[in-house]
C-alpha cells in the first residue's frame, strides 16, 4: 500500500455520485426548456408567414383585379396558398369588396398519436 494515497470513504464517493446525477438533471432540464421555447417561437413564426401570405395575395388580387377575394377558397384556387388543414384554422373574413379582409390563424393542438 502506497502511503501517499488517499482511501476515499464510500460517503464521500456517494456525495459526488449525488452531485453528478443532480447536475446531469439540471442539464437535461435546462435542454428540454429551451427545446420547448424553441418550438413555440417557430410555431408563432409558421402562423405569422402564412398570415402574411394571405393578407399578400388579397392585396396582390386587389391589385390586379380591382376588389378583394370574397373567399378564402378563391386565394387557394387562384394564388396557390396551401396550408396544413391538421395543424391550422384561417378565419377569413370580408366585410367589403373594397376593404381589406381580416384573417386569423388558430392553431389547432393535437396530442401526440391523436387524430
Amino acid at each position: 500500500m502506497n502511503r501517499f494515497s488517499l482511501k476515499k470513504s464510500s460517503s464521500h464517493l456517494l456525495r459526488q455520485v449525488l452531485i453528478s446525477a443532480i447536475f446531469f438533471c439540471c442539464i437535461v432540464f435546462a435542454l428540454l426548456l429551451g427545446t420547448s421555447k424553441l418550438q413555440a417561437t417557430s410555431e408563432k413564426s409558421q402562423i405569422d408567414s402564412l398570415r402574411q401570405a394571405i393578407l399578400r395575395s388579397a392585396v396582390h388580387c386587389y391589385a390586379t383585379e380591382g376588389t378583394y377575394p370574397e373567399s378564402l377558397d378563391y386565394i387557394c384556387d387562384h394564388y396557390g396558398i396551401r396550408w396544413d388543414t391538421d395543424k391550422y384554422i384561417v378565419d377569413y373574413e370580408i366585410t367589403g369588396s373594397n376593404l381589406m379582409p381580416d384573417v386569423n390563424i388558430f392553431p389547432l393542438h393535437q396530442k401526440e398519436g391523436a387524430k
